[in-house]
């Protein structure tokens, strides 16, 4: 299922490409919506466990998931 993280430190298209060119390999296609504040990630997450990998992954990247 589709489902959209809202992450800190997401300023520009670099940090898009970061976020794609790490994770992708890992979770398949990745959208990062800059227009909106806080920036939003959308990715196919199948389970919890994938989940928590992939905020751990955005986190060690410089990226924090916003817990909401």
């Amino acid at each position: 299922m589709k489902k959209t993280f809202k992450a800190k430190n997401i300023s520009c298209n670099n940090c898009a490409n970061l976020i794609k060119a790490t994770l992708e390999d890992d979770f398949g296609a990745i959208e990062v919506n800059l227009n909106v504040n806080p920036k939003e990630v959308t990715v196919e997450i199948e389970n919890d466990e994938k989940e928590a990998i992939f905020k751990e992954e955005m986190g060690s990247i410089g990226f924090d998931v916003i817990e909401e």
